[in-house]
């Protein structure tokens, strides 16, 4: 979640008044994008990199009204036999792809990479695009209310706290708010692919990017060439009920962390029995309610610390020495260390915060009756304690949105070439039950699976066999065919050793794509 804030001038009329749906394959009036203009922007990771912007409508509907901008990056192709750009999104929404082009182009084979122009892009109100929004600076600062509702003050101070920030989007943006939805995003691919010059793209997205890649292969099927969906959205659930099936995901791999430690007991002393660990962890979570490390660390950003372990093992060798220094020794330092690491939101992530919220609530129907979320999230809480709650604040302002909300869009497709699946068995974030949907719905679909694998965002993070099947499939649409659901199934990548003095606990490249695709994705 990236970087900078361009305030737009005050409407007058609340965003709740621009009802108007996103533009549609049917709706998208035509429109002239002009091409890229590309420079040098190369970094010491990335020395090809370049950069250049597209001009967007806001309203893909109304090619004459408002303009706004995006930002991309690219990788150029080197082969004389190319394939045309392979766009690349992290996540989100609100992830700025602008880095993992660079990524993705060093991380795939050569031969591979040789025959693809890699597009990176900033999505509509993330990042280098314009205007790029943050609708309350300083929205995570540090202590933030328990959050557990425990107590009728509680649960007001968390609701104070979300309605606040619904309303300072609505009063800061009410002139984009009802332009910020996955529609409209895939729309704006439909430009970048014009501003290519492209006949086809090719698209490779994890989690939400996932979802952004199916609605526009659905809006425009004729311009897929090659599509990889890595970490997968369940379309169904979008995005109340995906956000509650999380919360037992998350809490079964909180739990699977906890058995990790056990194991290590002579390193971290905390326990062989899981289930003793865990209660020293919620000990642990209880005292900081009462005296927050640092004065920085409570509750809730304990909570904000340990769930990136969700999302990837490598950070778990981290997260045990913190836990484990704080419970055996009474020392903060390492909390303070791990939450400014994994937990606090910087202005970027304020900007890219402000982005999730305003297309997830915008897609689709969230309840407008907080006893209603009062109710499911208790109930979520008596079998999955370790989220539930800090989930539910997070994606709260959905409750009090000023923007109207749309009805999702069906991916259902039967027009596309072969599409290349990718899901961990045990992923948190997106759950499997979402690969699984989608492999039913994109017609001629091949899914691969990492069985027992728990990490979200599997490919080009050091599963050779994951990464020998995609880049098969990049470099001529090779797909792997079974009897079963998965058509084909890889090992996991190994659970991490505890740190020591002259080892680190993952593979670089595993690391350095987990930093890039974020987290609440």
């Amino acid at each position: 979640m990236r970087t900078r804030t361009a305030v737009l001038c005050a409407a007058a009329v609340v965003a709740g008044s621009f009802t108007a749906p996103p533009a549609s394959a049917t709706t998208r009036a035509a429109v002239r994008t002009s091409p890229v203009a590309w420079k040098k922007c190369g970094t010491s990771d990335y020395p090809t990199l370049q950069c250049g912007t597209v001009t967007v409508p806001l309203d893909h509907r109304d090619p004459g009204g408002k303009k706004i901008t995006l930002a991309l990056s690219r990788v150029p192709h080197t082969a004389a036999a190319a394939l045309g750009p392979l766009l690349v999104n992290p996540g989100g929404p609100g992830g700025s792809g602008l880095s993992l082009a660079g990524f993705v182009a060093s991380a795939l084979p050569k031969q591979v990479a040789a025959r693809y122009d890699v597009v990176g892009f900033d999505p509509r109100g993330v990042g280098g695009s314009g205007p790029a929004i943050d609708c309350a600076p300083g929205y995570f600062k540090p202590v933030r209310p328990d959050s557990v509702p425990v107590t009728p003050a509680l649960e007001e101070a968390n609701l104070k706290r979300v309605r606040s920030f619904a309303a300072a989007c609505g009063k800061k943006y009410a002139d984009v708010l009802p332009y910020l939805d996955t529609v409209s995003a895939a729309e704006d691919l439909e430009s970048v692919r014009q501003a290519l010059g492209a006949p086809r793209i090719s698209y490779f997205g994890y989690s939400y990017g996932t979802y952004l890649g199916a609605v526009y292969a659905k809006l425009h099927p004729d311009r897929v060439r090659r599509l990889v969906l890595d970490s997968i959205v369940d379309p169904t659930g979008v995005w109340y009920d995906d956000n509650l099936s999380q919360d037992y995901a998350f809490d079964d791999r909180q739990r699977a962390l906890m058995a990790w430690i056990a194991r290590y007991d002579s390193t971290y002393r905390l326990g062989t029995d899981p289930e003793q660990v865990a209660a020293k962890w919620y000990a642990m979570r209880a005292a900081l309610a009462r005296k927050p490390a640092g004065g920085r660390v409570g509750a809730a950003e304990l909570e904000d610390t340990f769930i990136p372990g969700g999302y990837y093992n490598g950070y778990w060798p981290y997260l045990a020495e913190a836990f484990s220094a704080y419970v055996n020794g009474k020392k903060t330092a390492g909390l303070v260390e791990a939450y400014d690491d994994f937990g606090a939101v910087d202005a970027a992530g304020e900007n890219g915060y402000s982005v999730y919220a305003a297309v997830q609530c915008r897609d689709s129907s969230w309840p407008r009756d907080w006893n209603q979320w009062r109710k499911d999230n208790w109930a979520a809480y008596g079998k999955a304690p370790f989220m539930v709650w800090n989930n539910a604040w997070y994606n709260a302002s959905c409750a009090y949105w000023p923007a109207k909300a749309l009805k999702p869009p069906a991916i259902a497709n039967a027009q596309l070439p072969p599409a290349l699946l990718f899901q961990a068995t045990d992923d948190a974030a997106t759950p499997y039950q979402g690969g699984a949907a989608v492999h039913r719905l994109l017609a001629g679909s091949s899914l691969v699976v990492e069985q027992g694998g728990g990490n979200h965002g599997i490919t080009l993070s050091g599963n050779a066999c994951l990464d020998d099947h995609l880049a098969a499939y990049l470099a001529d649409g090779t797909v792997p065919r079974g009897s079963g659901t998965a058509d084909a199934v890889c090992p996991k990548t190994p659970d991490p050793a505890p740190l020591t003095t002259k080892t680190a606990s993952t593979s670089s490249r595993g690391s350095t794509l987990h930093a890039l695709l974020g987290f609440r994705r």
